[in-house]
């Protein structure tokens, strides 16, 4: 499902405008991101939550020239699904 098919869908369900529903999302994710930024965690109950991940660096090697490289240390996003979520999926 793409970004536009489940505005559409929300919209739908909850019998609001796919303008409201738009903005709605579109903040949603500025405050996620902001918060993440920040270092902060966001949790969403029933749902999930989203957290910074911190990698540490490390030596790889190229797969095509099989040189060794460094990675440098980074942060990335991280959503873990609740069990609640899980539940409902199986």
């Amino acid at each position: 499902m793409k970004k536009q098919d489940f505005i559409k869908a929300v919209a739908s369900e909850a019998g609001l405008s796919q303008d409201a529903v738009s903005r709605a999302l579109n903040t949603m994710v500025s405050v996620i991101t902001t918060e993440l930024k920040a270092g902060r965690e966001v949790n969403i109950t029933w749902f999930g939550a989203f957290k910074v991940s911190h990698r540490a660096a490390r030596n790889g090697v190229n797969p095509q020239t099989k040189a060794k490289i460094s990675i440098p240390a980074m942060k990335s996003p991280v959503f873990r699904a609740w069990k609640t979520l899980k539940e409902a999926v199986k």
